[in-house]
């Protein structure tokens, strides 16, 4: 896909192992929330020189955040983006609670790009637009979407897919 669109290709890693394979095919690697904690991975994501996408662990502070953060970066690895992508909460309305809050704190603290999730953060298609544009306002860096063109068939993650159109509006108003 990579040379047939000159796409750059961001794939998430969860074993230290896969690194030198993977990074003659990817452009940044993604450490998901279930591996923010993984410190043997990014202590090794640490020493390559290539971009880390870090994703908030549903039940991590902010501070844990920055520090997982920290074992990439303690290894000479500058190239640290963090992303938001919603925290466990005790109400069942969307998959997580997406901590917008986390963004003028992250700020504060680090000079790190920050970009947010609010497809998984919300889990809910109708209420990724206004959780994006909520996120730009609040400072964030970037969004990362779902977007598919038959969300309904979808093999995963179709709930909360924008649809090309949808994705086209976006845009719009986030200029």
């Amino acid at each position: 896909v990579k040379e047939q669109t000159g796409l750059p290709i961001i794939s998430e890693i969860i074993d230290p192992r896969m690194i030198e394979e993977m990074a003659a095919c990817v452009d940044i690697f993604q450490v998901g929330s279930r591996n923010m904690y993984n410190y043997p991975l990014l202590k090794e994501l640490g020493a390559i020189s290539k971009p880390v996408l870090l994703k908030r662990g549903f039940m991590a502070t902010i501070d844990e955040f920055l520090g997982a953060a920290e074992y990439i970066l303690s290894g000479g690895n500058s190239q640290v983006v963090l992303c938001e992508r919603g925290i466990r909460s005790y109400d069942s309305s969307t998959r997580f609670c997406l901590d917008l809050n986390a963004i003028p704190v992250l700020r504060a603290r680090t000079k790190l790009p920050i970009v947010v999730d609010p497809s998984h953060g919300t889990g809910v298609a109708d209420y990724v637009t206004p959780m994006s544009l909520a996120a730009i306002a609040a400072g964030a860096d970037g969004l990362l979407l779902e977007v598919h063109n038959d969300p309904s068939n979808a093999l995963s993650d179709g709930a909360q897919a924008l649809t090309v159109n949808d994705f086209d509006a976006l845009t719009v108003k986030a200029r």
